[in-house]
């Protein structure tokens, strides 16, 4: 199987095969946790390091395993990396763990961790591999923050609340009390309210990607235009 460039691979996993704008997958953490722009950045982190790591650890092996238990063997790798992430979590960052709670054990069960190891990383040579799960985790991480941001924004009249737990004392110059006397509107913090904007976010996408299909179609046809009048001179 030919190597993608590794410009193709940090596209595909930012934008054009982002894990939750294209794919459609790992929506169960995502509409969960992302009350705020904080925990989605956890979430987002924490996927991010075992999208790496299951990456890099199923192509060093890649050639070890059969096609019989490959699954077996991704599985248990995956859930390993997810293990030692939550036990740090629970030791440095106990409070954000306590916020994230079961859906860091069920990072296990993220499709798209199993499915980028099955479909890439049992395939490519290590750096790619790596290049790949970063480039998929950043996609999925920013998703994660903006949606946070969006319900926790027009939810709260806040932005980073309690950014500290997560990145240390320093990150309280991000936290960002907006309103603060907005009563809030409860129906973008509840589970419906990531529907909306989680809508509205994949309405954005679609528009820009037809804006900047009309622009490619528009640049290549002056570029056949031009190539015809120097032609025909």
């Amino acid at each position: 199987m030919s190597s993608p460039s590794y410009k193709e691979i940090w596209s595909e996993g930012l934008w054009h095969n982002n894990v939750v704008m294209s794919q459609m997958l790992a929506l169960c953490p995502l509409l969960a946790v992302t009350t705020t722009a904080s925990n989605g950045l956890g979430m987002g982190l924490a996927s991010l390091v075992v999208m790496v790591v299951s990456n890099m650890l199923v192509s060093m092996i890649r050639g070890l395993i059969t096609p019989q238990v490959r699954i077996p063997v991704f599985i248990v790798l995956i859930a390993a990396m997810v293990t030692m992430v939550d036990m740090f979590l629970n030791a440095w960052m106990h409070e954000l763990y306590k916020v994230l709670g079961l859906f860091i054990p069920l990072i296990v069960t993220n499709c798209a961790i199993l499915g980028r190891v099955e479909s890439f990383a049992s395939k490519q040579r290590v750096l790619p591999s790596m290049l790949d799960g970063f480039a998929m985790g950043v996609g999925f991480t920013w998703v994660l923050v903006l949606l946070g941001a969006m319900r926790e924004f027009f939810g709260a009249g806040t932005l980073f609340a309690d950014a500290s737990l997560l990145l240390g004392n320093w990150a309280s110059v991000i936290e960002m009390n907006i309103f603060p006397d907005y009563g809030g509107t409860l129906l973008l913090i509840l589970p419906p309210g990531a529907f909306i904007c989680l809508g509205l976010m994949l309405a954005g996408k679609r528009v820009l990607d037809r804006a900047l299909e009309k622009r490619a179609e528009a640049c290549a046809e002056n570029k056949n235009e031009e190539g015809s009048l120097e032609g025909a001179v």
